[in-house]
């Protein structure tokens, strides 16, 4: 039986053309996407860069016939609104394509020669040590009772680097106070305890004076929080909100507090990231 498979192989240079064999870019891209263990954020940025910049014009397009010059192409032709969105959309692209080759669908990724814009350095902003007591002090002076949470938790921030995220899913078994060691080996992400990092590596922080001092008054939070009518009164995560919850589940909760000391203090405002 003489197949478009057939026909193509005794007829190289016909200028018929079988219907392709390989997987859509569109459908491919919506089974890796949903086979990636990814946290919601991070699957959603994909979703939204892929439906933005490439799906439109490669969706109905054969894997194997997608090449570099036309990619080269799409992205001249199109408006970035930034360096950053047009390298992000790249290496997007770049990442689910080593997929396709990884899979054996293609030999080589086409989205792996091409360029990343090259991004202006960052303007690092921190706090001064300062202007960080300033702030801790402030806090620990007019957040009472089961609020005085929140100042455990900016300086354990600001004296150990930690990232908010890795901070919030912190759990009392993970810190070893004679060794002073904190194991970061979760972090909250859209609202969600999640069992990775960042990174997708576990580390160990190491625990100055200040970060063990900001530990023993979380726990004095938390010995009043257990005589408290709560609904999570024994919370596994040291760093608690006041309402009834097990973990702080969005940025807003401690960034009102923050706000609030750097007003009252008279300090410059900058992110609380930059702790």
């Amino acid at each position: 039986m003489l197949t478009d498979a057939k026909y193509a192989e005794l007829f190289p240079s016909t200028s018929y053309n079988p219907e392709s064999q390989c997987p859509l870019f569109g459908e491919y891209a919506q089974l890796w996407l949903n086979g990636r263990k990814i946290v919601k954020g991070t699957r959603r940025n994909y979703r939204a860069s892929l439906n933005r910049f490439w799906m439109p014009a490669l969706a109905t397009k054969p894997l194997d016939k997608i090449t570099t010059f036309e990619l080269r192409k799409l992205i001249s032709s199109t408006e970035w609104a930034s360096p950053s969105q047009e390298r992000t959309a790249i290496q997007h692209l770049r990442t689910m394509l080593a997929s396709v080759v990884a899979d054996g669908i293609l030999s080589r990724n086409p989205a792996g020669s091409l360029e990343l814009p090259k991004l202006g350095k960052k303007v690092i902003d921190p706090f001064e040590r300062e202007e960080a007591d300033q702030i801790i002090d402030w806090m620990y002076a007019n957040l009472t009772g089961s609020l005085g949470i929140y100042a455990c938790y900016f300086e354990f921030a600001f004296y150990t680097g930690m990232r908010p995220g890795e901070i919030i899913a912190l759990r009392w078994d993970e810190v070893d106070t004679r060794s002073k060691v904190a194991r970061v080996c979760r972090i909250m992400a859209d609202g969600e305890i999640h069992e990775r990092t960042k990174t997708g590596v576990h580390r160990d922080v190491l625990l100055n004076a200040r970060a063990l001092h900001a530990l023993d008054m979380a726990r004095e939070v938390a010995t009043l929080r257990a005589k408290q009518r709560r609904q999570f009164p024994d919370s596994p995560y040291i760093f608690p909100p006041t309402k009834n919850f097990e973990f702080i589940q969005q940025a807003s909760v401690t960034d009102k507090h923050f706000r609030a000391a750097l007003v009252a203090c008279g300090i410059r405002r900058r992110p609380q990231y930059n702790c």
